[in-house]
């Protein structure tokens, strides 16, 4: 099984000395990967939907990963998630495109719907329709990926005669699908290399692959998607027999969050995050 640090782009590790320094380390310490959160804006005041506070830092995802390309060789970058419906999808198809194309192949684009109408209302944009966008906008980021003269036409995106280099290096890059409702599990079925998501618990992933099964049952899944991967964040803090749990469920990656390990938010504490992570592949 994989292992994955989040978040590499918030709070602490906004700060670049030490984002450098943990992504070096992971790195080093044969983590498969490093994955960002999003938000472009949020309440201020906090407000229920939003759980995060209204001062949090947070660094735009490419930017950060960017960044983490830059000190490291092998390390892969996710964004876990970029809200997709609350961007432009040939911008989206171009900044990742180009991170994949300047990293050597090491992009994993985790996408979702977002929560927070708010959001959307500062971006102006609508919230109701944003899962039908999140469709048309991963075809629509597909193609202008993998066509020679990339052409679409939808609902809310269309395009022809247009063109866009570099393309990236991965023929296309993994998009993982976020979210626990039926739109989000038949999105993971139909278009999605994978799903990413809470799953937190032995529970939670079968939940999770019912869920998954029901979808495959109703709709097609393209064949060059291949199999299904399965990227969770526990809930609890990870051991060898929680790892090997996971493992004979099939769960392909762990995202192991910082904050459940109670470490001092240092760039001691930081880097024994790594370590202890690093431990558990050992």
């Amino acid at each position: 099984m994989l292992f994955a640090l989040f978040p590499i782009n918030t709070s602490a590790l906004a700060d670049p000395e030490l984002m450098a320094r943990v992504a070096i380390a992971a790195d080093e310490a044969g983590i498969e990967s490093v994955f960002t959160g999003e938000h472009v804006v949020v309440p201020d005041p906090l407000a229920p939907p939003s759980h995060v506070p209204p001062e949090t830092v947070l660094v735009h995802p490419s930017t950060a990963l960017a960044f983490c390309a830059a000190v490291t060789t092998r390390l892969k970058l996710g964004t876990g998630i970029t809200l997709l419906p609350s961007h432009n999808p040939l911008v989206v198809a171009k900044e990742y495109g180009s991170l994949d194309h300047l990293s050597g192949g090491r992009l994993i684009l985790g996408i979702g719907v977002g929560y927070v109408p708010l959001e959307y209302e500062a971006l102006g944009l609508e919230y109701e329709n944003r899962g039908r966008r999140t469709d048309e906008y991963i075809d629509a980021i597909r193609a202008l990926w993998t066509q020679p003269s990339p052409a679409f036409d939808g609902e809310f995106v269309s395009f022809r005669g247009i063109n866009a280099f570099p393309r990236p290096v991965q023929q296309p890059p993994p998009i993982l699908v976020g979210g626990t409702s039926a739109a989000a599990f038949r999105r993971v079925v139909e278009r999605g290399n994978g799903w990413i998501g809470g799953g937190g618990t032995p529970d939670g992933v079968r939940d999770a692959q019912t869920a998954i099964g029901a979808a495959r049952a109703r709709y097609d899944r393209p064949v060059e998607l291949a199999e299904i991967e399965l990227t969770i964040t526990p809930s609890a803090v990870l051991d060898h027999d929680l790892v090997a749990q996971f493992a004979d469920l099939g769960v392909t990656r762990c995202i192991v969050g910082f904050r459940a390990y109670g470490f001092e938010p240092d760039a001691d504490g930081y880097l024994r995050w790594v370590d202890t992570v690093a431990a558990l592949s050992a």
